[in-house]
């Protein structure tokens, strides 16, 4: 009776070790957060001005609702035009700390940006290759679509500590 009592204690945490995978699976190992790209309250004017300038041009960023007219014009207030067109171009090229830099005059944030009826997309908006808004899809460029990390965790150190585990559970019951 006591060899089948320990033979349970042994694989009842192994069960429970081997549903772990799937919940990390689930998350890729890391809670979800919304995210968005803006610039830094410290920037130069004149600095975040060229920022946008290259964001909406040569960067691809989308600059239409940071036009005149658009529901994020404030042509009073750089910082919200340039948080617009950083988080455009962060969005669309992959979020990643460089899409996020702009001559060190942009970070990231856990704040929302958005104001009025301004709605910027966050990191989580972002599903398939294109970014969901209330102004519409936008598409993403095919290469720059996959924007999952992978989480080698579970390949690195699941597999050795289970075999490990059921090797000193086998011994210990053989004895």
């Amino acid at each position: 009776m006591s060899k089948i009592y320990s033979f349970v204690l042994c694989v009842l945490p192994l069960l429970v070790a081997l549903s772990l995978p799937e919940c990390l699976r689930a998350q890729k190992g890391i809670a979800p957060r919304d995210l968005w790209c803006v610039a830094k309250n410290n920037a130069a004017d004149q600095a975040l001005q060229e920022s946008i300038d290259w964001a909406c041009g040569p960067g691809g960023a989308n600059c239409g609702p940071i036009q005149q007219g658009g529901p994020c014009y404030d042509s009073s207030d750089v910082q919200r035009t340039a948080s617009w067109a950083f988080n455009d171009y962060y969005l669309k090229n992959g979020l990643t700390d460089d899409a996020c830099y702009f001559s060190n005059t942009a970070a990231l944030t856990s704040l929302n940006p958005s104001f009025d009826k301004c709605k910027f997309p966050s990191s989580l908006s972002v599903n398939n290759g294109s970014i969901s808004s209330s102004a519409g899809t936008i598409q993403m460029r095919p290469d720059s679509a996959d924007l999952s990390s992978s989480n080698r965790v579970v390949g690195t150190w699941f597999l050795p500590l289970v075999t490990s585990y059921l090797l000193v559970a086998f011994t210990w019951l053989v004895q």
